[in-house]
């Protein structure tokens, strides 16, 4: 049975002082982790295409741009606006990543310098995807194809060594730009975790993930998560059965 993501996990120096800004941005309900983590869920029951968002400690000082980071969408200029008014009263702030005066987009940081994009509204690419309408990712072409593989999700782009998927039930994409990418330097701040059913077959999946370009570097002790790496060296982890 195939993984689904199950959160998108950040290494944060202060998760709960994080969790609570991205809360505010996003609109979405405080919950508990399943590990005493932080974590945050989107309001309302859960859906097809959701996951949450997980805050862990993490004491590594921020030192390089991430490798992701999110695109978040609006529906007219106002609406772009409140959202960036919003998340500079919560505690982001603006800066630059080499954007130009013409561009559309807000770049901000989050309070542990995380960086993000508040989308102008119009934006055909990411119509109809939600407010997050993607988690933008340095990376190959053969990353994408992997995690369309490893997780089902259709490619949606696919061009110029630029790829993106998406859920088949809709929902935030995930893009990865192609190259040049930048080299990797120490662990991603941001990572994919996924999850199966308590009673799929977690061995089999993992040799799967294997079989398609990932690479196992924690033996696990079924206690806790099989962490690996996949073909362009990013964390991710599989929940194991409790």
């Amino acid at each position: 049975m195939t993984s689904q993501l199950f959160a998108i996990c950040f290494n944060a120096t202060r998760p709960s002082a994080l969790a609570r800004f991205w809360s505010g941005v996003l609109g979405w309900e405080p919950a508990d982790g399943p590990d005493d983590d932080v974590a945050i869920l989107p309001p309302g029951p859960p859906g097809p295409t959701g996951f949450r968002i997980r805050f862990l400690p993490g004491q590594e000082p921020k030192s390089v741009q991430n490798r992701a980071h999110f695109d978040l969408t609006s529906t007219s200029p106002e609406d772009q606006q409140q959202t960036v008014a919003r998340a500079l009263a919560l505690g982001g702030v603006h800066i630059d990543v080499g954007q130009l005066p013409e561009e559309g987009h807000v770049v901000l940081a989050d309070p542990d310098g995380n960086e993000f994009c508040v989308i102008e509204a119009g934006n055909d690419f990411l119509a109809d995807t939600g407010f997050i309408g993607a988690l933008a990712c340095d990376g190959t072409q053969e990353v994408g194809y992997f995690w369309s593989a490893a997780l089902g999700w259709p490619l949606v782009w696919d061009q110029d060594q630029e790829t993106a998927i998406q859920s088949p039930n809709g929902g935030t994409k995930i893009t990865w730009g192609g190259p040049p990418v930048a080299p990797k330097s120490g662990a991603n701040r941001l990572y994919f975790e996924l999850a199966l059913p308590a009673d799929a077959d977690w061995e089999a999946e993992t040799h799967r993930l294997i079989s398609l370009g990932a690479t196992r570097t924690d033996a696990g002790d079924g206690d806790g998560p099989i962490l690996m790496l996949d073909p362009d060296g990013n964390e991710f982890s599989l929940r194991t059965p409790r």
